[in-house]
């Protein structure tokens, strides 16, 4: 239940928060292209605060499995115009990036959160400077780039290593001068973990609770949801026709309320969120 645990600068209702995706993106696996253009992106991104996002996430770089990086100065034309016009519209906006001066400019362009799925691993200077940024910080579990992670999908003992690779981690984050109460955890679904780790990985989340802090869970519109719904003949449903499942996920972690998830469809999630909560209050 690490809904109850705050965040310091992020909002805390009581409840599953919901993070909505702006992948500025010509490659993301589920909406590649489709807000590529800074003012697509600007007015997706109203639209969903507008639905109920409680921040949204923007990102200029498709982690995807197989994906090639664009340079940190394409990442920047990307991002940095949406953050800016998002912010200024009063929108909460974390900046989806694995590069500090990506997140050091996002930050100064209105972002109030730094979501990083490399959790420090793929720039050296990350963790300084989140700390000396002084912003929430995600944290993922990270086994490599998208251009060969899903290599490192090995695993004797899912659940156990995940939890202590994510603790190295964590000591990282507050060695490097992270405050404990800025640190939340990602457990990376989808990242170096094939369909049935994440499985797994679903069927164990009392040990990443164990762990003690916030947690953001993204499995929106995800492989393993597409492999689950495949048609007769084995061919996987395609991203934009898995929200229904999406959706279904996230009502069984909004049951246990997790501290937030992240979704491409935000005004359905913030209904069954609100039908959850309604039923916890008898």
């Amino acid at each position: 239940m690490t809904a109850e645990l705050r965040v310091d600068g992020l909002p805390h209702p009581g409840r599953t928060l919901v993070v909505g995706v702006v992948n500025v993106t010509p490659d993301s696996f589920s909406d590649g292209g489709e807000w590529l253009d800074p003012d697509d992106a600007i007015v997706h991104g109203l639209e969903l605060l507008a639905e109920g996002a409680d921040l949204v996430d923007v990102g200029g770089e498709s982690t995807r499995p197989g994906a090639v990086r664009p340079t940190q100065e394409v990442e920047l034309a990307r991002v940095i115009p949406v953050i800016q016009a998002l912010s200024a519209a009063g929108g909460i906006v974390s900046v989806d990036t694995m590069r500090s001066e990506v997140a050091e400019q996002a930050v100064a362009a209105g972002a109030r959160a730094i979501n990083d799925v490399s959790g420090g691993q793929a720039d050296p200077r990350m963790l300084a400077t989140v700390a000396r940024l002084e912003v929430p910080y995600v944290c993922m579990h990270w086994r490599g780039h998208s251009a060969d992670m899903q290599s490192r999908a090995v695993y004797a003992d899912l659940a156990a290593e995940v939890t202590a690779e994510l603790s190295k981690q964590i000591e990282q984050v507050l060695a490097a001068g992270i405050r404990r109460d800025r640190l939340i955890l990602d457990p990376g679904f989808g990242f170096a973990k094939t369909g049935e780790h994440n499985w797994e990985l679903l069927n164990h989340l009392d040990d990443l609770d164990a762990l003690g802090y916030p947690i953001l869970y993204g499995l929106s519109r995800k492989t393993f949801l597409g492999t689950l719904l495949a048609t007769p003949d084995g061919r996987p449903r395609p991203a934009r026709e898995r929200d229904d499942a999406s959706l279904a996920l996230t009502t069984l972690l909004a049951q246990r309320r997790v501290w937030a998830v992240r979704v491409h469809r935000v005004r359905s999630t913030c209904d069954a969120i609100a039908v959850v909560e309604r039923m916890r209050r008898g």
